[in-house]
């Protein structure tokens, strides 16, 4: 049975003890709870946990402007979601979460995919900080506009949505401490985020490198550091996701230490007539 609230604390309450029995399966929704008690806005947020037998076996949640998200779920949950969802008046044009998952929405919904994004989950085993010239040190408010830029750079790379206020954005995640920067010769040549701890696990991302300092090992570098300090500061566990079209990021997070868990994807949907 599906059960919908826009409370995120009801949400939590039912889905939270589920969602970490695999924290880093679980990171997205785990992370936008986190982020949600430390004042990322949720403004029109709905949130949805698939219940057996009275135990929670499965979730789905939408921050706008972000997609809607699967997260885990027994397959036989996903026909009762779309029909849920119909009967709600729901539209869902972009999902995201795990590959099988998203696979089974698109087909029980009868839907059509206009863009797809393959992405995979990986989970730091041992760290192999890379040699690269300069060093990593927190964005201060002072980086501001040259990490809203970046983020918004970013996005547009990425070529889905972003994360709605781009300025609040930054600025939040300054002032929390999550963004990190690599400087050579007092130059930021990369970016990386370093999501709030839940469940014992911490994301890192977005990472960034402009073109202009590509193929240096700044990104390596930076996503290292980055990482190094979550695990110092915040966490016991680092996860990442990276775009499977890019051979190039998958390859530089795994030689420093970085081990793949599973696939996702990302999927803008064409409207169902």
């Amino acid at each position: 049975m599906w059960t919908f609230s826009p409370d995120a604390a009801e949400f939590a309450a039912h889905a939270e003890a589920f969602l970490g029995t695999d924290p880093a399966a679980n990171t997205v929704p785990l992370t936008v709870l986190a982020g949600l008690r430390d004042g990322m806005p949720g403004d029109d947020a709905s949130f949805g946990w698939w219940s057996e037998d009275g135990e929670v076996k499965g979730a789905v949640f939408r921050t706008p402007p972000r997609p809607f998200y699967l997260a885990p779920m027994p397959i036989a949950a996903v026909r009762p979601l779309v029909d849920e969802l119909r009967v709600r008046g729901v539209g869902t044009p972009e999902i995201s979460g795990p590959v099988d998952v998203v696979d089974a929405f698109i087909a029980a919904a009868g839907a059509t995919p206009s863009r797809r994004r393959p992405e995979r989950l990986y989970r730091l085993g041992t760290l192999e900080a890379p040699a690269v010239a300069g060093k990593g040190r927190r964005a201060t408010m002072g980086d501001f506009p040259l990490v809203m830029n970046w983020f918004d750079a970013f996005a547009t790379e990425v070529g889905l949505h972003g994360d709605g206020d781009t300025a609040e954005l930054a600025q939040r995640r300054i002032a929390r401490g999550d963004i990190i920067l690599w400087v050579d010769g007092d130059v930021p040549v990369a970016l990386a985020g370093i999501s709030p701890e839940a469940a014992g696990m911490c994301r890192i991302g977005p990472v960034y490198t402009p073109p202009s300092s590509r193929r240096r090992g700044y990104g390596a570098a930076v996503t290292a550091y980055a990482s190094r300090l979550a695990l110092a500061e915040r966490c016991t566990m680092t996860v990442l996701f990276t775009d499977l079209n890019n051979p190039t990021s998958n390859a530089i997070y795994q030689s420093i230490g970085y081990q793949p868990v599973s696939d996702y994807a990302h999927v803008v949907l064409e409207p169902v007539p």
